[in-house]
């Protein structure tokens, strides 16, 4: 599967589509926690560590937090809504310095993970759309020229 990132102008905000479901039933909630840990195991090492918590109990609560995100969007149980309330993602984010060098390393990592997923390539592509879109509504700090 070819995993393009798609390019957009700082502060564009382009229909978001939700991944299909079928994606979280053969992966699993378990399945949907490892891809995450996975992610951010991949983020801990790369150029944007510094938006992640440092600190051990911290990161594994950032990593429980995105994957309650994820089920849930795809349609599973509302961890999230439950625990943090209506997600806001682009307002709870507000605080760090996301700009599209960093949305690019973030996808970059989850196309080493989803690369490795053993489903349906359909689902995966779904899954990736969504990711893609999603991540450009996180920026929200140009570029340094």
């Amino acid at each position: 599967m070819t995993f393009d990132i798609n390019n957009y102008e700082f502060g564009e905000k382009p229909k978001v589509t939700l991944p299909d479901p079928e994606f979280l039933n053969l992966l699993t909630e378990q399945g949907i926690r490892k891809m995450v840990s996975d992610h951010y195991d991949l983020l801990r090492q790369s150029n944007v560590k510094g938006l992640f918590p440092p600190e051990e109990i911290e990161f594994e609560a950032a990593k429980l937090r995105s994957s309650d995100f994820f089920i849930q969007i795809l349609g599973g149980k509302e961890y999230y809504n439950i625990n943090r309330g209506h997600p806001m993602l682009t307002r709870r984010h507000s605080t760090f310095s996301i700009t599209l060098s960093a949305r690019q390393i973030w996808l970059e990592c989850y196309i080493s993970v989803l690369s490795n997923l053993d489903i349906p390539e359909s689902l995966v592509s779904s899954f990736w759309n969504y990711l893609n879109i999603f991540s450009i509504w996180m920026v929200n700090t140009p570029d340094q020229s």
